[in-house]
């Protein structure tokens, strides 16, 4: 069963505030998004397999552990490459692969408008996007990743509403889902309240 894990820590309440400000600029809320991508990533990885090497030191040679697994990052476009970034700083060795869709506004469906993938998937995928809002979109990656081929995948977001994370549990049992904060519920048009706004739009100044 995957598991849902929202962070609870004082940085991460004290970074979404000025998250959720609307009067943050944008070079301000990349920043931030950064800064919470950092830690989802911290406790997404938690649980990633681990293999011997051994290093020399100035001194001696030693056993050391190093990451075992091929990882690829999968960014929902375009909200989702502004946490890309961050956790390619963190992993280092990962593979970036995309996947695009955007809302239809009248039926609040998501559109598939790009995929970019390898012919040999990695184990292990982290799908990042930081809205996590009817769930529609998080589905379809996470189907797209699994006919791929990864074994193990886990979803990112930022920000969730309950509608969402139903959703997603209930049609990917096996995904666990890690997010900064879980909202209150969708308005009338599938936003979150309170939410942020428009993460894409925030992020790429294109209020």
């Amino acid at each position: 069963m995957g598991k849902l894990v929202e962070l609870k820590h004082p940085l991460v309440s004290h970074h979404l505030a000025t998250l959720r400000d609307q009067s943050t600029p944008p070079h301000q809320f990349r920043e931030q998004v950064r800064r919470l991508s950092l830690l989802l990533a911290y406790e997404a990885t938690a649980g990633l397999p681990l293999k011997p090497v051994s290093v020399r030191t100035p001194l001696t040679e030693t056993e050391c552990e190093e990451l075992g697994c091929r990882i690829g990052l999968v960014p929902i476009l375009r909200a989702g490459l502004g946490m890309s970034d961050a956790v390619q700083d963190l992993i280092p060795q990962a593979e970036v692969w995309h996947l695009g869709f955007y809302r239809d506004e009248s039926t609040c469906q998501p559109i598939e408008y790009y995929q970019k993938f390898s012919a040999h998937p990695p184990e292990t995928a982290f799908i990042l996007d930081p809205m996590l809002a009817t769930g529609g979109s998080a589905c379809e990656g996470i189907d797209r990743v699994k006919k791929w081929g990864v074994d193990k995948i886990s979803l990112l977001c930022i920000i969730a509403a309950p509608e969402g994370i139903e959703k997603v549990s209930a049609a990917h049992t096996d995904v666990d889902i890690f997010v900064c904060a879980i909202d209150d519920h969708l308005n009338e048009n599938a936003y979150i309240v309170p939410g942020l706004g428009d993460a894409g739009d925030r992020i790429f100044n294109t209020l």
